[in-house]
């Protein structure tokens, strides 16, 4: 195999050429030419199936897996080293700011996320990779703008690095002339260039894995992971892997998903946003009983919701995986009195996943760490998670994952709607322009929440949906608020060729004849990729 097959597109900036090797070069291509095609396949699988459910198919638990569901004998390798206390975890984008203050919260872990946070500009995936390893080598410092100098702490988190999905490509660097696979790219250049490091210094490389949809995308990691460690002669099973559970699809395959990953596997992940989003997108077609309220409205507490989670708890505890609770995407506020209701509803959420057999959680902030510490060290006590509680109480039916009929809410209602267009258009703006984690209305947005709302305007136009007040959500109606939002950004100050290229992208994915799968694929494609221009 030579790096040849690998050919770098993306400009140069300094130090690039630390993590962009001949070496490290070659290894992504041996990834790629194991693994691209299976990924391929797996994504046509994908597309086959969302065409079924949009046609009116339905889901349920696979019959011809119920022997792994039904074996009680099989576990998890469970956590590495570093990774047996996990009660607060805080998530962000490697960037160098948020690499030293998120190593410094007090989180036990710290996620740092290629994927959902992360605009994926070229210097933001290089510039992390440099990040982490610089980090790594406790060799990485900041400077505020007041002067204020801080470095890594003596007892810093644990790194645990989300990779981008299966479906999201890197067009910076190619392999044989096709784009490479960012997955393939964001887990490769780590685990080269730091996952011996961290085996050295007691931890190892750990993975948080996004968007799967069946237990064959957990499988096609699961040999990557073993190609990878015998390539790179990193003993097997040292590699540690968390999976989100933030697909529809993937919530009836838990079991399955663990069992394909069991050698590797952590624990799982509650990824509620990028969940709701996947139900929505998945049931769009489907008639009224499946138009969701407000994002707002759709908390834990929701029964279709409650189901997930509890049999998240369940499977992960019967095989001796961690259960890892939501995102509390909330920040400390100015106002006194607003910053109390934010650390109230964060802390009742909190104590309401401790109380549920979770094993810890995520927090967007640092500010937040300590509220969402004390929930579970109410629970917990000195111990460093409730793996012994078996949740044998939970017994959770397909049509309790599907139950959104049964919701304590109703329509939509009008302050949902401006809202969903001011979160989109407002992130969009600043993903377009390199930042992947937004502050928007007092909350940490990232993807997932504009995908949510997008794809409930979509939604609510394509069925006409009527909300509290009466009125009808139509694409005029939808464009309109568009228009209202575009004028408020540029007022602010906002760049306005940002600004036009998000109404463009929210127009096309929120207002479109059809519902397109992501909104970040074709507009990575057309608005983030800069290639070198031949001389």
């Amino acid at each position: 195999m030579s790096q040849s097959r690998i050919e770098v597109l993306g400009g140069h900036e300094d130090r690039f050429e630390e993590i962009l090797t001949p070496d490290a070069l070659g290894f992504l291509a041996r990834l790629h030419e194991a693994f691209a095609d299976r990924r391929t396949a797996l994504l046509a699988e994908r597309a086959r199936r969302a065409a079924d459910l949009a046609d009116g198919g339905t889901l349920d638990f696979r019959p011809e897996t119920r022997a792994v569901r039904e074996d009680p004998g099989w576990r998890v390798a469970g956590a590495g080293p570093g990774l047996h206390d996990r009660r607060v975890e805080i998530t962000g984008p490697p960037e160098r700011r948020m690499t030293v203050n998120a190593l410094n919260s007090g989180a036990g872990v710290w996620l740092a996320d290629f994927e959902d946070a992360t605009a994926p500009t070229w210097h933001n995936i290089v510039s992390g990779q440099l990040n982490l390893l610089d980090a790594i080598e406790r060799r990485i410092d900041d400077t505020t703008t007041e002067g204020r100098w801080y470095r890594i702490g003596d007892d810093p988190a644990t790194v645990v690095v989300r990779p981008r999905g299966w479906h999201l490509d890197e067009a910076h660097l190619l392999f044989d002339g096709r784009p490479a696979v960012g997955a393939l790219v964001d887990f490769g250049l780590y685990l080269y260039h730091c996952g011996r490091r961290q085996i050295e210094r007691g931890s190892g490389p750990y993975f948080y894995l996004p968007k799967l949809e069946n237990h064959l995308e957990a499988r096609l990691w699961n040999d990557v992971f073993t190609f990878a460690q015998a390539e790179l002669g990193i003993p097997y099973g040292t590699v540690r892997a968390t999976v989100l559970i933030e697909t529809i699809t993937a919530a009836f395959e838990m079991d399955e998903i663990l069992y394909e990953l069991r050698d590797h596997a952590a624990g799982l992940n509650a990824g509620r946003w990028d969940y709701l989003f996947s139900l929505i997108k998945n049931f769009a077609h489907h008639g009224p009983r499946f138009v969701l309220p407000d994002r707002a409205f759709l908390t834990m507490t929701q029964p279709f919701m409650r189901a997930y989670t509890d049999l998240l708890v369940r499977t992960c505890h019967r095989r001796g995986a961690h259960a890892i609770g939501g995102m509390a995407a909330a920040i400390p506020q100015r106002d006194p009195e607003a910053d109390e209701v934010a650390l109230t509803k964060v802390r009742l959420d909190k104590e309401r996943e401790a109380g549920d057999g979770f094993d810890g959680s995520w927090v967007a902030h640092p500010g937040l760490v300590a509220t969402c510490r004390t929930a579970f060290d109410a629970v917990l006590g000195d111990r460093p998670n409730q793996l012994d509680r078996s949740r044998e109480d939970v017994e959770v039916t397909a049509a309790d994952l599907l139950a959104v009929h049964r919701l304590s809410v109703g329509l939509p209602t009008d302050q949902g709607l401006r809202s969903n267009v001011a979160v989109a258009l407002r992130y969009l703006t600043a993903w377009l322009g390199g930042t992947g984690a937004v502050a928007v209305f007092g909350l940490m947005e990232d993807v997932a929440t504009a995908e949510i709302a997008r794809c409930q305007l979509w939604q609510w136009q394509y069925h006409c949906s009527r909300l509290t007040g009466g009125s009808l959500v139509t694409p005029g109606a939808v464009r309109r608020l568009i228009d209202r939002e575009r004028a408020a950004l540029l007022a602010e100050g906002a760049d306005p060729a940002l600004v036009d290229d998000a109404v463009r992208v929210l127009e096309e994915t929120a207002l479109g004849a059809e519902l397109p799968a992501f909104l970040t694929t074709e507009a990575y494609a057309r608005h983030l990729v800069r290639v070198r221009t031949a001389a």
